[in-house]
């Protein structure tokens, strides 16, 4: 998975960032949520699937799991 950024209108919800970005839930980790980066009102990320990311077209990031040495 990824994670990728998007401009939402601010006090956006997970089930309408997924409606308005087209994703289904086997594209989203749920658990992970959508998650306002600021300080700036409406940038958010959210985890998806790679093909997902790419086919919206929004800034995506590496996701990489970090686990103790």
């Amino acid at each position: 998975m990824v994670l990728l950024q998007v401009r939402l209108p601010p006090g956006a919800t997970l089930a309408a960032a997924m409606e308005a970005l087209g994703l289904s839930e086997y594209e989203v980790d749920i658990a992970y949520g959508l998650v306002a980066v600021g300080p700036e009102p409406g940038l958010y990320v959210l985890r998806v699937i790679e093909e997902a990311g790419r086919r919206i077209g929004g800034d995506l990031f590496a996701d990489p799991r970090i686990e103790p040495c």
